[in-house]
């Protein structure tokens, strides 16, 4: 027998923790194998040939990288999800502008995957979202 509110609370724990992993592997990957200046020579170029100084591009790249290591801890967790989740949806919005910036018509597989579970996230009701830590410190 199958109990409709634990399908729920379970769906929810999957499709949290699936982009808290995805957010922290990524950043974590991009902090500590590929680095910054890894980042930076990547896509440095285009956008200094655009003039954005490099000192704001490294800022960017340290405060998204940090952000989405942070909130996908905090998704996996489910601790401050709603903090992580505008965190992670500001972040989507600045990695968006950065990418059109680059290229106009860049590939979204690896964006718009990220982006729909931030937003069923922040859609799906939060009374079912029992299997947290928010949830066992009523936070």
């Amino acid at each position: 027998m199958h109990d409709p509110e634990i399908n729920k609370a379970l769906a929810l724990l999957v499709i949290r923790i699936v982009a808290g992993v995805l957010f922290f592997t990524q950043a974590y990957d991009r902090l500590f194998h590929v680095r910054i200046e890894g980042v930076l020579n990547a896509f440095g170029q285009v956008l200094s040939d655009k003039k954005i100084p490099r000192s704001f591009q490294r800022t960017v790249v340290i405060v998204s990288s940090y952000a989405e290591l942070t909130g996908g801890l905090l998704l996996v967790l489910g601790l401050f999800k709603y903090i992580a989740l505008y965190m992670l949806g500001i972040n989507l919005l600045f990695a968006a502008i950065a990418f059109s910036i680059i290229k106009p018509m860049w590939d979204m597989q690896y964006y718009f995957p990220r982006l729909v579970l931030v937003i069923a996230l922040l859609l799906i009701p939060s009374q079912w979202d029992i299997l947290t830590i928010d949830y066992l410190l009523k936070i």
